[in-house]
């Protein structure tokens, strides 16, 4: 039996694994990484277009803040959001930037004067402060009233993902590559570590923890077309609920991407709608103005997506031997600013579409994204069932997204929670909770389940093939729990997928090596894919309303006198085939932001009976305190600094909001 003992073990080598191991190591912790592969092939990566801070700095970004940043946040989650968490977030997200930028991040930066810009498609001459020039520019996202996407070219995810991880190398924290965590090792209320799998030698080991960390990314694998890597299969949220204890929260919020190229799914930026680019469809008409005349093509992501494919449906998609899509269409922005801006985005188009953007329309079709839901916390980032157990990023339902997440809002979030989690992590382990005798049994008990599962897998003379098995699974996931649902598919889906569950527990192996065996690999990962899509799926079936990115088609109103609640599911039996679904009820009277109209379509929704009452003490107390300052204002309606860890509090400067 081999044992490697550590403070703090995190799941996961991503921007949220990385920065929350370096919060934790700093505070005087010994942290272990374990990562799929090298941190810095992560999916982190993969972000393009931006990360989200309320800076001021850009002329169409003067007059924002942390007040403007949180409400288009909320409106953005339908109200699906913890409206304190948003509040930590969006106070800790400009330092979080100037913070990167002092780690390495080369931000796009401002300069001084003219310069020419694409909006609404057409070219608009905008004049940028002497005192701007050289600080870290914006560009423009979907659901924002403000330029606030602070940016690097369209790398911003590589750019960081580099930073921090040679932070976490000058950290001297050690990262375990093509490593797995199999199961959390626990005894129903507190976490002890991980039973890991080396997936070159096949060797299991446990790694014993006094706190535990999921970090590993969102599950965009249980899809057929998905932006995802293909290391994003949603084995954390698997690993939580496989506890029995531990739950995860809204599974069924699902955000699909407009812009996954066509057919393959890979993303190009919203940074090419942010940057001027325009939507069209088969007769090159610009289509968005006539759903969403305001925001157009830079409404909300789950509106936009929903918006292609009603007119898809109207007959307005391009055919094609892969089936219909439409365009997107950045030429207007010149091949100068492709070049300089969204190299990226040109890159992918010329491998993968044979596509040069600056000359010809992009095809495009929404395609799976991100996953709202995930190991449930409280704002620490703590598990509320299971002592010891964080999770951050879009592993974890923090919850600041709630059923839709605004573009460049999440790789905001892998490293602002990075920052707050590992400094709760910290003050967890400086109080002495996680002191504890940890069993020595409990952690062979452990070891040899995991290792007696694995040995039926490869003894196993079923006749299922997991492969098999995981295609039916992403095809059921798209086709019946995609961008529209309704209670049919929802059921023939839930149905289904029990059907796999149950095959599953039938797969015989061909190969039956106990080392580098890709085939026993998805035949594992498989069986617990199986259990987050249904969580997805069954989740989506019982909630009867639409909010966010959740769209039933046959109950198309929000509904928020049954419905403004969070979704948590658990999985208490391990040969249970449905996950036990349970309701948090979201205080309507301790939001600072009481729900409304977001801004999109028709005023259409159901009330919560507490909205009139709270909406009416908000303008009164805003009324008497009109002429106070914002933070005063702030602090009466929703109290949140006192739950920030102490070095994150405090006011941001601004060139137009000094420090006193």
């Amino acid at each position: 039996m081999k044992v490697i003992y550590t403070d703090v073990l995190v799941i996961g080598g991503g921007l949220a694994g990385l920065r929350a191991a370096i919060g934790a190591k700093r505070r005087g912790y010994d942290t272990i990484i374990l990562s799929l592969v090298p941190p810095k092939r992560s999916h982190s990566a993969a972000a393009q277009g931006g990360m989200q801070a309320s800076l001021g700095n850009v002329s169409k970004g003067q007059g924002d803040n942390e007040d403007v940043h949180f409400e288009d946040t909320v409106k953005g989650s339908d109200w699906g959001a913890d409206q304190q968490v948003v509040r930590m977030f969006v106070n800790t997200a400009p330092k979080a930037v100037r913070e990167l930028a002092a780690w390495g991040v080369p931000w796009s930066r401002v300069r001084q004067g003219d310069r020419q810009v694409i909006i609404n498609g057409e070219k608009v001459t905008i004049t940028e402060r002497k005192e701007a020039h050289g600080l870290v520019a914006q560009r423009d996202f979907g659901g924002t009233k403000k330029w606030r996407t602070c940016y690097v070219s369209d790398g911003t995810g590589h750019a960081m993902l580099f930073a921090v991880s040679d932070k976490a190398i000058a950290e001297q924290i050690p990262v375990h590559e093509r490593t797995e965590a199999l199961a959390l090792i626990h005894d129903g209320s507190r976490c002890y570590g991980a039973v890991v799998r080396d997936l070159i030698s096949g060797e299991l080991v446990a790694y014993v923890a006094k706190a535990t960390t999921i970090a590993t990314g969102g599950a965009g694998r249980v899809y057929q077309v998905t932006t995802n890597a293909v290391i994003c299969e949603g084995i954390g949220s698997a690993l939580a609920l496989e506890t029995g204890v531990a739950s995860v929260g809204n599974m069924e919020a699902v955000q699909f991407h407009p812009t996954g190229i066509f057919p393959a799914g890979i993303l190009v930026t919203e940074g090419c709608r942010g940057d001027g680019g325009l939507l069209r469809d088969a007769k090159g008409h610009r289509f968005m103005p006539d759903y969403e005349p305001e925001k157009k093509e830079l409404a909300s992501r789950d509106v936009v997506s929903r918006r292609m494919e009603e007119h898809i449906r109207r007959g307005n998609g391009v055919q094609s031997r892969f089936g219909e899509h439409l365009w997107l269409d950045i030429t207007l922005l010149g091949r100068a600013h492709i070049e300089r801006n969204l190299r990226e985005v040109k890159e992918i188009c010329e491998s993968f579409l044979g596509v040069d953007p600056a000359e010809q329309w992009i095809p495009v079709r929404p395609a799976q994204h991100y996953t709202m839901g995930g190991v449930r916390t409280d704002h620490t980032g703590q598990s509320r069932a299971l002592k010891g157990l964080f999770a951050a990023g879009e592993a974890a339902c923090w919850d600041m997204h709630g059923f839709n997440r605004l573009g460049g809002n999440s790789v905001a979030e892998t490293v602002v929670a990075g920052m707050i989690v590992g400094e709760f992590i910290a003050d967890y382990l400086d109080s002495g909770q996680g002191d504890a005798d940890i069993p020595l049994a409990l952690i062979k008990e452990s070891l040899a389940a995991e290792r007696g599962k694995l040995d039926a897998l490869l003894k196993s003379t079923g006749k299922e093939q997991a492969d098999a098995i995981k295609v039916e699974m992403q095809q059921i996931m798209t086709r019946k729990v995609g961008i529209f649902r309704t209670g049919k598919d929802l059921e023939e889906a839930v149905a289904k997928l029990q059907e796999l569950l149950l095959r599953s527990r039938n797969i015989g192996l061909r190969y039956r090596i106990d080392g580098p065996n890709p085939e026993l690999v998805t035949a594992y990962r498989t069986q617990k894919m199986l259990k987050v899509a249904l969580c997805v799926a069954a989740g989506a079936l019982a909630r009867t309303e639409s909010r966010g990115a959740h769209f039933r088609e046959d109950f198309p109103r929000r509904d928020d006198t049954n419905w403004l609640r969070r979704t948590l599911a658990t999985w208490p039996n391990p040969m249970d085939t449905m996950p036990t679904l349970q309701y948090e009820a979201l205080d309507v009277m301790k939001m600072e932001l009481p729900p409304g109209w977001r801004g999109y379509g028709n005023k259409d929704y159901v009330d919560h009976p507490d909205t009139p009452r709270r909406a009416g003490e908000v303008t009164a107390l805003r009324e008497r305190m009109n002429g106070a300052d914002r933070h005063a204002v702030q602090e009466a309606l929703m109290p949140y600094e006192h739950l920030l860890p102490e070095r994150f509090r405090g006011r941001n400067e601004r060139i137009d909001e000094r420090m006193p």
